[in-house]
């Protein structure tokens, strides 16, 4: 079987998102030979994007399976006109309100006084809302992406989150402690107050072990697609105990650092989203010198504050042998036997950056 793997640009200059179109089988064969696959729609007019990538590169108008990883805007959005478009056979979404009574009372209010909610607590609710009511509409079921939920034909399935681990993180969304609040406004003025620059090169790394997301992103749907004995992870914006989570369940079944080709790299290049720790779990130790795999990443064109991504993230991957490649306003394609694409070329991945952001803390 061949696949391809193709990631849109997301947003403006300065906002990114990911949304991510795929196929595999016989891609020299017929529709019936193949599956076709959404992960994350962007923002609104990227789905748009999507329904056209769809039709034109993959000649179909159906989608075996739409992944909504996590309800940011800037994943989410676009997926419902996906929905309303094209064909879709089945719909993966977390359903946060079935699994915690804060959040059903949340999505109550937010049917009534949608201002009376919290800011992330009102986005983690109205993209599924939403979704949802599209899915219903368009008689599309809808599954949840947790631990061991695998397609029927086996080639894909959901690494994490575990159900309890997801409402472990749902407590935290709908009552988020106030210190933490507060440690991460402080965190990000201090990084803006003491910002400058470090040296890096093959073997000397500033990368940390102590990156924190926010609840919100550890709840991603963390996906592996393994396709003839290829194994590709998508990521979301899983953070670090997420990842440690799903990486858990690979090893438990003899996976070891290196044995991917290709990595989707969490949350857009965030610096706070891995470590050198789980770097070396997933992709292996650092000093690599020759190519193992490839990363993409989603970006946005202009990256003002270092930001998605941090070269200290892309650096991380590509000391591993995963040089990583950015869509920065274009659309990029990973592939493996499959026809040739007009106007498709060879991508250069990001150098390894000998002068990196560092802000002296995380």
């Amino acid at each position: 079987m061949g696949y391809e793997i193709d990631f849109l640009p997301v947003g403006d200059e300065s906002s990114g998102g990911d949304a991510i179109a795929l196929r595999y089988g016989n891609l020299y064969g017929s529709r019936d030979e193949q599956t076709v696959i959404v992960i994350d729609g962007g923002y609104l007019d990227d789905g748009e994007a999507l329904v056209e990538h769809i039709r034109k590169h993959y000649n179909t108008g159906i989608v075996d399976l739409v992944v909504s990883t996590h309800p940011d805007r800037d994943h989410i959005s676009g997926l419902r006109v996906v929905l309303e478009q094209l064909t879709v056979k089945k719909l993966l979404m977390h359903k946060p309100w079935s699994h915690s009574n804060g959040m059903a009372q949340a999505k109550m209010i937010l049917s009534l006084n949608a201002r009376a909610l919290r800011t992330e607590l009102r986005d983690s609710l109205q993209g599924a809302t939403d979704l949802e009511e599209v899915a219903k509409a368009q008689g599309v079921p809808i599954e949840e992406p947790f631990l061991d939920w695998t397609s029927d034909d086996g080639v894909l399935r959901v690494l994490g989150p575990t159900e309890d681990y997801y409402r472990e993180l749902l407590a935290e969304i709908v009552e988020p402690a106030a210190d933490l609040a507060a440690k991460a406004s402080w965190e990000t003025l201090m990084h803006k107050l003491l910002a400058g620059t470090a040296y890096e090169d093959l073997d000397i790394e500033t990368l940390k072990e102590n990156g924190e997301t926010s609840a919100k992103n550890n709840t991603s749907a963390i996906c592996l697609l393994e396709v003839d004995g290829r194994k590709l992870l998508f990521t979301g914006d899983a953070g670090i105990p997420a990842l440690g989570q799903a990486l858990d369940v690979l090893e438990a079944e003899g996976f070891q650092p290196g044995d991917l080709r290709f990595v989707q790299v969490p949350h857009h290049g965030s610096r706070r989203n891995v470590s050198p720790s789980i770097l070396n779990r997933l992709l292996g130790p650092k000093g690599q010198t020759g190519v193992i795999g490839t990363a993409f990443a989603s970006v946005p064109m202009k990256n003002p504050e270092n930001k998605h991504p941090a070269k200290k993230t892309t650096n991380a991957f590509h000391r591993r042998g995963y040089p990583v490649h950015l869509t920065q306003g274009t659309s990029k394609c990973h592939c493996n036997d499959a026809p040739d694409r007009e106007g498709y070329g060879t991508s250069t991945p990001e150098p390894l950056h000998t002068s990196v952001e560092d802000s002296g803390g995380t």
